[in-house]
């Protein structure tokens, strides 16, 4: 052990602060971690396109009705995804896709040049940008790594997203005024053209990297399975994709409670005089930036300092239902105290775990699947049951408002049984991750 240390490069000495390095992994971990990274910028840098267009052309009303478009959109989509991944080995089939999404961008920006309406197109190709280009790059990352090197080296490579999303907003709000909406369209394609060069580079440097237990060559026959039928056969991939439908709806349900009591303590202030002058929409957006931002930063120091030590000292069966444990006790608290502060407190906390440990683990819960798991069930898992769950929210914040007239206090306690379940389904997935990676490293022991 003492011999790996001292062949470390400086690179992997600095990395190994925040997790377990070894020898000629340094690199590749940070090019990853700048993939996706670059990847999450450029969905940021297009998040204001979308909003300005969303809101300017049509409403917030048709902004939340298109979340039921994307589950529509993505019926279609993820099968023909996974011929894809049938067809093509991954390095090809990751080209194809990227180069069709920054392609749209370019017709897209044309289209504007010409007055074309794109408000519910750019909504629904966004939705489906985020969720698809995201989880490929977490399945080629996948199989790059074995599962002992992605159990210790996604913390890395979950810090470049983590950054990712903070510089790509502070960039967006910085270059919208002198450039214009439609001028990010190519900022983001610039962006998605450097991360796919990057992801070229690390495809070569890891294909000429032999190692005990490593990902196979990445030229793989597959049987074409379409992936909805593959997600519903495997009952470990069924209780994922299950588990993110709950936390999806649980977490989307907290935006709207923290949300609704947002806005009513605004109007108290502005009825009070505590105002300050400001408007409803300035004390919301104050608020919303603030919020923002103590997520952000928590997130990050989360995601530097604590999610590779949880996962080395509890494990991926116990990491993976911290964030569910976390947002029981928290609806928990506002089922009694649903006061904007309790509110905030729960949100920051719950939404920092989120996408720091949570996002991390859960894309660590693919290292013992098949190449085919990883790519074709990964898509259906991570961007049709992901939506589903924001349709189920939606549902509930419609019935819950029109026929039961809920408070943010019983809006809470659905949540809390949501949570429930949710995290029920975590200790199953956990069990079974737990039985295949024994299997999965059966055979290297025997050998």
């Amino acid at each position: 052990m003492n011999t790996q240390k001292s062949d470390r490069s400086s690179l992997e000495r600095f990395l190994g602060m925040f997790t377990d390095v070894r020898p000629g992994e340094g690199t590749t971990a940070l090019l990853l971690a700048l993939n996706v990274f670059l990847l999450l910028m450029a969905y940021y840098v297009l998040k204001p396109v979308r909003e300005a267009l969303i809101l300017g052309e049509g409403s917030a009303e048709l902004k939340t009705y298109m979340s039921a478009g994307h589950v529509v959109v993505l019926a279609f989509v993820v099968p023909l995804y996974g011929r894809l991944v049938a067809m093509f080995p991954r390095i090809r089939l990751i080209n194809i896709v990227t180069i069709f999404f920054t392609s749209c961008l370019i017709v897209f920006y044309v289209l504007a040049r010409f007055q074309v309406p794109l408000a519910i197109i750019f909504f629904l190709w966004i939705g489906i940008f985020n969720l698809m280009v995201i989880a490929q790059f977490w399945s080629f990352a996948n199989d790059v790594y074995t599962k002992e090197e992605g159990e210790r080296l996604f913390a890395i490579v979950g810090f470049g997203a983590s950054l990712g999303a903070v510089v790509g907003a502070r960039t967006a709000d910085r270059l919208i005024e002198p450039l214009g909406i439609y001028q990010l369209m190519l900022v983001g394609a610039g962006i998605l053209v450097a991360q796919l060069l990057i992801t070229n580079q690390v495809d070569r440097r890891e294909a000429g990297r032999a190692r005990p237990g490593a990902a196979a060559a990445p030229v793989r026959k597959t049987s074409g399975t379409n992936a909805f039928a593959m997600v519903f056969r495997t009952r470990y991939l069924l209780l994922m994709a299950l588990m993110l439908m709950l936390l999806n709806w649980a977490n989307t349900t907290g935006e709207y409670i923290l949300g609704s009591i947002v806005k009513h303590t605004a109007g108290e202030m502005i009825a009070s005089g505590q105002a300050n002058g400001l408007t409803e929409g300035q004390l919301i957006g104050d608020f919303y930036s603030k919020y923002f931002t103590a997520v952000n930063v928590l997130g990050l120091l989360l995601q530097l300092f604590v999610v590779s030590r949880v996962v080395k000292y509890l494990g991926v069966p116990w990491a993976v239902m911290i964030l569910p444990m976390i947002s029981l006790v928290a609806y928990n608290i506002l089922v009694f105290f649903p006061v904007l502060m309790a509110v905030l407190a729960a949100k920051v906390l719950e939404n920092s775990t989120d996408y720091s440990l949570n996002n991390t683990v859960r894309n660590m819960l693919f290292l013992p699947c098949t190449y085919e798991q990883k790519f074709s069930a990964k898509q259906a898992i991570d961007s049709f049951f992901v939506r589903i769950g924001d349709v189920l929210s939606a549902g509930l914040v419609f019935v819950g408002t029109t026929v039961f007239v809920l408070h943010p206090r019983g809006f809470a306690a659905v949540n809390g049984v949501i949570v429930l379940a949710w995290l029920v389904l975590a200790w199953r997935v956990g069990r079974y991750y737990k039985v295949l990676s024994e299997a999965h490293e059966a055979p290297k022991m025997n050998v």
